[in-house]
């Protein structure tokens, strides 16, 4: 008796092979992120007041001030921080500019995580470190000279050299007229109080 043989059809399994996904180019995932800071809304980031532009400095490039005591690590969306920072810098740093950062009174509640300055500093494109011509310290602490030492040591040299820590906020003026900077009270109160009154003369003609 013969028997009947079925054909059994097997699929192709090559036109089912998924696809890896395409990972982001640094310049790709950036664009994302500035198109999403244009988008959102980040006013739970900018009413905080932490980082702002204050006029600009004796050679007339932007200075950004960040105030680490209003930075609430617990309190605050990281994410949306990055995004908002992006919205701020992105139009400024097309050409030279210099940051302020006063560590004034900030304590452990507002130290960033090291994962997230690694992030924002790999986030960021070549213009931002290329344009930025001097990074300020104000009010530094052990912790904030040791942190900054490892991360520009290691993570970031190519501002090593732009990095200046300051004991008091007269000292900017050499670089910066005083009218140009805007500071909350309690960073000026703090500086009198810990220096005095006119403990620095400042030199103009330095940059």
């Amino acid at each position: 008796m013969a028997m009947d043989t079925m054909a059994v059809e097997l699929p192709d399994l090559t036109t089912h092979t998924p696809q890896p996904p395409v990972e982001e180019t640094p310049e790709e995932k950036y664009e994302r992120l500035l198109r999403r800071a244009r988008s959102e809304d980040l006013s739970e980031v900018s009413g905080i007041g932490c980082l702002y532009q204050s006029g600009v400095d004796r050679l007339g490039r932007p200075v950004v001030v960040f105030i680490g005591k209003w930075f609430p690590i617990s309190d605050i969306d990281l994410e949306k921080a990055l995004l908002y920072l992006i919205k701020l810098l992105d139009p400024i740093v097309r050409g030279d500019y210099v940051i302020a950062y006063f560590h004034t009174l900030a304590s452990s509640n507002n130290h960033p995580p090291f994962s997230w300055l690694k992030e924002v500093y790999t986030v960021l494109p070549y213009k931002y470190k290329k344009n930025l011509k001097a990074f300020y310290i104000v009010h530094p602490t052990f912790w904030t000279k040791m942190m900054t030492w490892w991360f520009t040591t290691f993570m970031a040299p190519a501002i090593k050299a732009k990095v200046h820590t300051l004991p008091g906020v007269e000292y900017l003026y050499s670089v910066m007229p005083r009218d140009q900077l805007e500071v909350p009270a309690f960073v000026t109160e703090y500086d009198m109080t810990i220096n005095g009154l006119h403990y620095f003369q400042p030199d103009t003609n330095n940059t």
